[in-house]
C-alpha cells in the first residue's frame, strides 16, 4: 500500500500578502550596456524587497545586488559606460556570470515571499518596464526555471510620483517627497533601487489601505 502524498501546507496569511493579492512588491534598478535588452548586455542589477514595520508601514528589506560579466554575444554602448561610470575591467568589480547573479538575487526574494506568504514577487521600478524587460531577458537566455517575477505585471514610480507628486523623473520625486538626493551616486543600481523603494514606501505609506487588505 503507497502512503498517501503529504499535502503542502497552505502560505500564511499576512498583511503583506493581502496588501497585494498575494504578491510581494520587489523594487529594481538595472544598468546596462544600452536601450536594447536583446541587443545590449545587462551589467549590474539591486533588488530591494519592501517589508513591513511593527505597525504596518512599508520599509525597505534588506538590498540584493550583483553586478554581471557581459553576456556572450552581447553589446556595450560605450555612451552608457559615460553615464553609469561602470569600468567593466575594475579589480574590484567581481562581476559573476549572468546565472550565478540571477541566483544571488532571486534567493533572498524568494525568502521574503515565504516569509510574507506571497505567491509571486512584481517589480517595481522607474520606467518599470524597461528594468523587467533586461531582466525577462537575462532569464532566458540564461534559461532560469526559479525568476519569482509575475511576468510584466509592474508598480511603476513614474506614475506614482506622477500622481502624489507631480514628478515623473526620480531625482525630482524624491525631492518633492522630502529625501535627499546625491547625483554623484545616481546611475548605480544600489543606489538607484533603495531611492525608487524610498519613494515607493512614501507614496505607499500615505495611502489608506482597502478593507479587503485588513479584513
Amino acid at each position: 500500500m503507497q502512503d498517501t502524498p503529504a499535502t503542502p501546507s497552505p502560505a500564511p496569511v499576512t498583511p503583506m500578502s493581502r496588501r497585494f493579492r498575494g504578491f510581494l512588491p520587489v523594487v529594481v534598478d538595472v544598468e546596462t550596456g544600452g536601450f536594447d535588452w536583446n541587443r545590449h548586455a545587462l551589467l549590474e542589477i539591486a533588488a530591494v524587497p519592501i517589508d513591513l514595520d511593527a505597525e504596518g508601514r512599508f520599509i525597505l528589506g534588506q538590498t540584493a545586488c550583483a553586478h554581471l560579466e557581459p553576456a556572450p554575444g552581447l553589446e556595450i554602448d560605450p555612451k552608457s559606460l559615460e553615464v553609469t561610470g561602470i569600468v567593466l575591467d575594475h579589480p574590484f568589480r567581481l562581476a559573476k556570470p549572468e546565472k550565478e547573479a540571477l541566483d544571488h538575487v532571486f534567493a533572498p526574494i524568494r525568502a521574503a515571499m515565504k516569509r510574507h506568504g506571497c505567491q509571486r514577487a512584481i517589480l517595481v521600478g522607474h520606467n518599470a518596464h524597461f528594468d523587467l524587460n533586461f531582466l525577462n531577458a537575462a532569464v532566458a537566455r540564461t534559461e532560469h526555471k526559479r525568476n519569482p517575477f509575475h511576468p510584466f505585471s509592474v508598480f511603476d514610480t513614474v506614475s506614482l510620483g506622477g500622481l502624489a507628486y507631480g514628478q515623473t523623473v526620480l531625482a525630482r520625486a524624491v525631492q518633492a517627497a522630502g529625501m535627499e538626493w546625491d547625483s554623484a551616486q545616481a546611475h548605480s543600481a544600489v543606489y538607484d533601487a533603495e531611492q525608487t523603494a524610498r519613494l515607493f514606501c512614501t507614496v505607499a505609506n500615505q495611502w489608506p489601505q482597502p478593507a479587503t487588505a485588513t479584513a
